[in-house]
């Protein structure tokens, strides 16, 4: 019976994944066309990535279940995982250190035992990854199961993700307005100067604001994490892309792309249920962990502010503002030239952001679960919080807002 079991399961997924992969493409608009003509040469392969890890996920099922194992074996196993990690991203800033010494001579011959073992540390990263991705996911499961997000103790679709390098995402905003128009994934690899070419390029040859930005995670399937130590983001963010499936599957995330309102509405869903999601898995599962964080949050909040009282969210806030202001004006230069002032001034104050432009706000704006920062007045995410407030429990929130196709039907249920 083990194997029919087995059978079913990888039919499931082919099926789901074929349904995936017939809606990964960027919807192809006229701008996203020409984005592609431009940009071609560095486009990242969604739907490669999706069959090899797709297919990377049945193998581990083949493979010893963390079901199996004791409770405290599932967890021992993730947070070996988290030191593994550690440990490889400490080895990787020994070895560019050796390699940026100007004083070092033969960096590949100081950097041997280095690089030896961090080949040793990847093997086993190897190793070791199918298995905790597998109960992390078990317990993602079980607290939808519990909130009633699952069908039959079952979620659809099923919880996989993968820990991988992300793409890069060439985001295009009209310089008139804040908006954002397409977006377009790139290869991970990219260098700085390819980056900073291909956003003048477009920009020139489209009259676009363009920004290349990196994300934390993808909703493709299975969803795409990047790599991290930290618990309680890897917890959110889970949950937060595997939302984005859930309401791919309703009028909300069906529409995800027709208005940067209903961007808005589904990134701030997503963020508001991944956080709730990721932090009862946090409570449930690394209950130790989850007091840490959260007494080193409210250590931060203690100590006093730095001398120059600088509040990035709120600076951020006052910058869109006053940005759209501009915009509304037809002073599209006049608003360019301000924001490029303002990331200066965000420099001083120890905020490298590279460039603030149309672009930026566009894709930040739309992640409103906190109030202020890039969003600015924009009236939607305020909404999503209120509506949120308004439900008595988070599955009754996804549900009322995943019927939802449009900003005018958020507003309603609100009157």
């Amino acid at each position: 019976m083990q194997w029919l079991t087995r059978l079913s399961d990888y039919l499931a997924l082919t099926v789901f994944l074929l349904f995936a992969l017939s809606t990964s493409d960027v919807r192809l608009t006229r701008t996203a066309e020409r984005v592609h003509i431009l940009a071609s040469s560095q486009a990242f392969d969604l739907t490669g990535w999706m069959v090899h890890s797709a297919w990377l996920k049945l193998t581990q099922s083949a493979m010893a279940s963390p079901r199996y194992f004791t409770p405290n074996a599932q967890r021992e196993t993730v947070l070996e995982y988290l030191r593994l990690v550690e440990d490889l991203q400490n080895l990787e800033r020994d070895i560019r250190l050796v390699f940026s010494d100007p004083n070092q001579s033969d960096p590949y011959a100081a950097s041997l035992d280095l690089r030896t073992e961090l080949e040793r540390l990847y093997i086993r990263q190897k190793s070791l990854a199918p298995l905790s991705e597998s109960v992390l996911e078990m317990q993602v499961t079980t607290i939808l199961n519990e909130l009633g997000l699952t069908s039959g103790g079952q979620p659809i679709p099923w919880v996989l993700y993968h820990i991988t390098p992300l793409p890069k995402n060439l985001v295009l905003s009209p310089r008139e307005v804040i908006r954002q128009e397409t977006s377009y994934l790139l290869q991970p690899e990219m260098t700085l100067e390819e980056i900073i070419h291909l956003e003048e390029t477009v920009s020139s040859r489209l009259g676009f604001s363009t920004l290349v930005v990196e994300i934390g995670g993808l909703a493709a399937y299975p969803t795409m994490i990047m790599r991290t130590t930290a618990l309680d983001w890897l917890s959110n963010t889970i949950a937060h892309e595997w939302i984005h499936l859930y309401l791919g599957q309703r009028p909300l995330g069906i529409n995800y792309d027709r208005t940067p309102e209903l961007r808005t509405m589904n990134e701030t869903a997503a963020s508001i249920a991944g956080d709730e999601i990721g932090r009862m898995v946090m409570e449930r599962y690394y209950p130790e962990l989850a007091l840490r964080y959260r007494n080193a949050r409210q250590l931060a909040s203690l100590n006093p502010q730095p001398v120059s009282n600088f509040d990035f969210r709120a600076e951020m806030y006052e910058t869109r503002v006053r940005a759209d202001e501009l915009l509304a004006e037809g002073k599209i230069e006049e608003a360019e030239a301000y924001m490029e002032a303002r990331r200066q001034v965000f420099w001083e104050n120890g905020y490298a952001i590279r460039k603030l432009n149309q672009a930026y706000f566009a894709f930040h704006g739309a992640y409103a679960d906190t109030p202020g920062g890039a969003a600015g007045v924009d009236p939607v995410g305020p909404a999503v919080r209120e509506l949120r407030a308004r439900s008595a429990t988070l599955t009754e929130f996804l549900e009322r807002i995943g019927r939802m196709s449009s900003f005018e039907e958020l507003q309603a249920a609100l009157e």
